[in-house]
């Protein structure tokens, strides 16, 4: 998780906290700890070259239906195993296991700097949803 948040900092320092402030308020053991959390590795010679963290909930809104939905909340896998897809694999695997849940729609936050993540969600079928757009004054 800390390659993961690196890498997002190193990419946008004027958003993203650094790897070491981030661990100081979240890790992995905050999904494991949760019912409603997931996390599943993808591992190659015994060694951990990838995850995925998620969650499922009821998703409430003063304008929209509710909506027993499922989370994407990190994806990571390790730039030199990128390519032969593990990250649609663990998106597979969670996947499975939200549908096992009930969920019946998955959503993800990507930042649109991130190309690479961008790619691979619409490569196992996520569409735009919501456009949150930004603007700096």
């Amino acid at each position: 998780m800390h390659a993961l948040h690196d890498e997002h900092h190193s990419a946008q320092p004027e958003f993203f906290k650094t790897a070491d402030e981030i661990a100081e308020e979240k890790n992995i053991g905050l999904y494991l700890d949760e019912p409603d959390g997931l996390v599943f590795c993808a591992k190659q010679e015994d060694k951990i070259v990838g995850f995925i963290t998620g969650h499922f909930s009821e998703l409430t809104s003063t304008v929209s239906q509710t909506v027993f939905m499922g989370s994407i909340d990190e994806l990571y896998v390790k730039p030199q195993f990128r390519g032969m897809g593990i990250g649609q694999a663990l998106l597979k695997r969670i996947e499975t296991e939200l549908k096992d849940y009930g969920v019946k729609h998955i959503f993800v936050e990507v930042w649109a700097f991130n190309k690479t993540a961008l790619d691979i969600y619409h490569s196992v079928g996520f569409k735009h949803h919501i456009h949150w757009l930004h603007k700096d004054i």
